[in-house]
């Protein structure tokens, strides 16, 4: 998740451990132990530009790597913290700190290596956005009224509640899978693959893609507390395919291995950006749930084979974009599509 969310939860997780003398230092310790993890963004390559993405949320966040992340933090720590905490309590402090960064992450629809050095795969359960300001408010909330309070009954509520928000994840997901399933089985449509995600800070609008037919198949599905789901059908756009689009591509140049890197990372959902020709986009992630427009691609010169390919972002953030997507978010209402 966002920065700010990961070190409010390190926060929480120390404090909840900490005396009523401890807990200042301890939910500072807290707070940038759950922020190192992070610190992987800072591997990358001016040559390489696939580097970064493809450690960005690796081992880091694996489980395995907890225990050497915590220790990281206590030596950067100590010398600053020593006539405060003994070494054992800042352990202590910097583990709890440390040990949510990937399971959280793997709670989200960017997902992480959780069970590196012994599975590549990526882990995204899809139960929350990468960015939730309820989720990260019942932390700030949490905190501030642990620091202010000194029974830690407050701090154990505000991890209840947390746990709580995200098992209200894991139900709308489920709820969202069964439109989107049923959107597929209308069709007729046996997705080879299928995905379905939150969109930006809700828990309410999501984004359902497939593979069927060659095509990736897009669709808002909107899935309110009271409703039984609404389906606003989006884009659909050709399987990119690396035989049939770049058919004179070496397969030893490095060009090549690029796009077998980003087609992996992307797991398969890759397609030609409709309006870059020359964009090859993870289709997973847009700007709107309706939209094939993708979030983020690489730059691709067939004429330039040994040049690695260019990772960038297409962040569209006009007006026209942003009241689209509230309208699907809350008024839905007048917003053609079908209810489920």
């Amino acid at each position: 998740m966002d920065v700010l969310t990961q070190g409010l939860v390190g926060g929480v997780l120390a404090q909840s451990l900490a005396t009523k003398n401890e807990k200042k230092i301890a939910t500072l310790v807290g707070v940038l132990s759950g922020l190192l993890a992070d610190a992987d963004i800072l591997i990358r390559s001016s040559t390489d530009p696939l580097l970064n993405i493809e450690y960005h949320r690796h081992f880091s966040h694996s489980l395995a790597f907890i225990p050497l992340g915590a220790a990281i933090a206590m030596l950067l720590l100590w010398p600053f913290v020593r006539r405060h905490l003994s070494a054992k309590r800042l352990y202590l402090f910097c583990l709890a700190g440390y040990s949510m960064s990937g399971v959280l992450d793997a709670c989200t629809s960017y997902g992480t290596h959780l069970f590196w050095p012994f599975s590549d795969e990526r882990v995204a359960l899809n139960i929350i956005s990468i960015v939730d300001p309820v989720f990260t408010l019942i932390l700030l909330v949490t905190l501030l009224a642990g620091l202010r309070v000194d029974h830690r009954q407050v701090t154990y509520a505000g991890l209840a509640l947390c746990m709580m928000y995200l098992g209200m994840g894991l139900v709308q997901l489920q709820r969202a899978g069964q439109v989107a399933g049923d959107l597929r089985e209308k069709r007729g449509h046996l997705a080879t693959q299928s995905v379905v995600k939150p969109t930006l800070a809700n828990l309410v609008l999501w984004r359902s893609v497939y593979i069927h037919g060659g095509r990736i198949h897009v669709d808002a599905i909107r899935v309110g507390l009271f409703d039984t789901g609404k389906v606003i059908e989006g884009e659909s756009v050709a399987l990119f395919s690396l035989d049939d689009d770049l058919p004179q591509l070496d397969e030893s140049s490095v060009l090549y291995a690029d796009i077998l890197r980003f087609v992996s990372f992307s797991d398969g959902y890759v397609a030609l950006d409709p309006m870059q020709a020359n964009v090859l986009g993870d289709i997973r992630y847009s700007m709107l749930p309706v939209s094939a427009r993708p979030l983020w691609g690489i730059v691709i010169d067939p004429d330039r084979p040994q040049m690695h390919a260019d990772y960038r972002f297409f962040r569209d953030s006009s007006q026209s974009v942003r009241e689209t997507f509230m309208k699907l978010l809350f008024d839905y209402q007048n917003v053609e599509g079908s209810e489920y």
